[in-house]
């Protein structure tokens, strides 16, 4: 798809972040839009700013979880009602959970699920009629320099940025087969100057484990924030026009992604170098005002050894760090 204008394009998490700046841009090159969002607040901004920038603009919103399915399709049918057909979808809302393995609550990780990964397939399965039925259409699902590099303590965002990786990438594939006139891109951002780490959850089993107090751990990641969401977007829609297969945002990817192409394994034994000395500096602040108890850490063992801290050192993934509500995931 080498022009935006006149299309019509869906985007979840269009509240904030890239994908309000998705929104902005697409709007500027005469693209009509279909938002949503959980945050009707969010969502509503984005819409005042659109409007002002692109009066001929159609725009339409939608206020709803994408975990749900039936919502994701009544999403995928009004869109369609109401603009005639439908061209690109975006599925771009997420959230994070940094928790250690051990101490994680299986609803935790459910939910996680059921938005990061479910609400990627709900979207792609709810709006690729449409596509192919407009002849001319593009999938793009947001992963993560996460779903290509792991570390400690993401290991649930990790496993949904996987996921997100492997359903897409197949899902290019069968669509290449087809020949149907609709294709698909994987987006892997970096770190992302959005508002992620300010709004992030993270588990109290992090604290002494992984960072000293909640704050520090989100001002921690919020100093690798280095790709503005603009540049992202930007990215991702030179992206479409050229019919990428992925996309990688942000010099702290691509280097990332070099990392675990080059050593697939032993990147592993580098990022628990850092880590363990950086949960040093944590256990030392935490322990100020209270000694962790790393009997309840997932890396403890019989043996002693040490829990390990991220890899804040590198930047990847730091957008990682999501919002409860979604469409944060930057």
């Amino acid at each position: 798809m080498k022009d935006f204008s006149n299309k019509i394009a869906a985007i979840t998490g269009a509240g904030s972040g890239m994908g309000r700046a998705l929104a902005i841009q697409l709007a500027e090159a005469g693209c009509h839009l279909s938002l949503a969002d959980r945050s009707a607040t969010g969502l509503a901004e984005t819409e005042r700013i659109v409007r002002t920038l692109a009066p001929r603009v159609r725009v339409t919103t939608f206020v709803f979880d994408v975990a749900n399915r039936e919502a994701m399709q009544a999403f995928a049918d009004e869109t369609a009602a109401a603009h005639g057909r439908v061209n690109l979808i975006f599925n771009n809302a997420g959230v994070a959970l940094s928790s250690t393995i051990e101490g994680m609550a299986y609803a935790d990780l459910e939910w996680i699920m059921n938005v990061n990964f479910w609400g990627v397939v709900h979207g792609t399965k709810a709006f690729l009629p449409y596509l192919k039925a407009a002849g001319e259409g593009h999938i793009v699902n947001t992963s993560s320099i996460f779903g290509i590099f792991a570390q400690p303590g993401m290991s649930a965002y990790n496993a949904t940025k996987y996921a997100v990786r492997g359903f897409t990438e197949s899902l290019r594939q069968e669509l290449d087969m087809m020949q149907c006139g609709v294709s698909a891109t994987c987006v892997h951002p970096g770190g992302i100057h959005t508002n992620i780490a300010q709004s992030s959850r993270i588990s109290p089993n992090m604290i002494g484990f992984m960072v000293a107090s909640e704050q520090q751990g989100k001002d921690d990641f919020e100093k690798f924030f280095i790709t503005t969401a603009d540049d992202a977007a930007r990215a991702i829609l030179r992206g479409v026009r050229r019919n990428s297969r992925r996309v990688l945002i942000g010099r702290d990817a691509r280097a990332a992604d070099w990392l675990a192409r080059t050593l697939p394994a032993a990147y592993q034994a580098l990022v628990v170098m850092s880590a363990k000395r950086e949960a040093a500096k944590a256990r030392r602040s935490a322990g100020r005002a209270r000694a962790p108890d790393f009997a309840h850490t997932s890396t403890h063992n019989e043996a002693g050894n040490k829990p390990q801290q991220s890899l804040h050192g590198t930047g990847a993934g730091a957008e990682a760090l999501a919002p409860d509500r979604q469409g944060e995931t930057a």
